[in-house]
């Protein structure tokens, strides 16, 4: 397996795995009876929307958003490439995503949603970064990592190592 330079292993498949497991038991008694939707962001959290609908056993729907505000290892304006199709109105909505660092994303997206009137939007995130000053709370996280750009499990950099089973930090 190929890395960029630098890179250090923070947490490899099986850690993940275990992660996923202890949040998809938290969610799964928590959206049971809800008929939830996912919202998979993508395209980073496709690895991760995947891993929790295999751990889910009850009705649940899938869509998916395509937003991007990274290129290369800095993010900028938040640009939509896809939305929605469903109807969202009076439903339980669970935006996943990859990452948390700024929250710029969910926020945007979370705060757009709201106009199609849901019962209630949850979030959940493979991974929170530890950035000072961040004003979003996903309601479900499975890791936390440091503050440094994260490569593996949907995470890229220009488009390469999404497909990593481990997540690996690069300096």
């Amino acid at each position: 397996m190929s890395l960029p330079p630098g890179a250090r292993c923070l947490f490899d498949g099986k850690q993940i795995d275990k992660a996923v497991d202890r949040l998809a038991v938290r969610m799964a008694v928590d959206l049971w009876d809800a008929d939830p939707i996912l919202i998979c962001l993508m395209n980073g959290a496709l690895p991760f929307t995947a891993d929790l609908m295999r751990r889910f056993h009850f009705p649940i729907e899938l869509d998916y958003i395509h937003v991007t505000r990274y290129h290369g290892t800095s993010g900028g304006e938040l640009r939509r490439e896809r939305w929605i199709d469903r109807p969202i109105e009076g439903r339980t909505v669970v935006l996943v995503d990859d990452v948390l660092d700024e929250g710029v994303t969910l926020t945007e997206v979370e705060r757009d949603l709201t106009d199609a009137n849901p019962e209630r939007i949850l979030s959940a995130v493979l991974v929170r970064k530890e950035v000072p000053g961040v004003q979003f709370e996903p309601d479900y996280v499975a890791l936390e990592a440091p503050n440094e750009f994260l490569i593996g499990r949907g995470m890229d950099y220009d488009g390469a190592y999404r497909h990593l089973s481990g997540i690996y930090s690069v300096h």
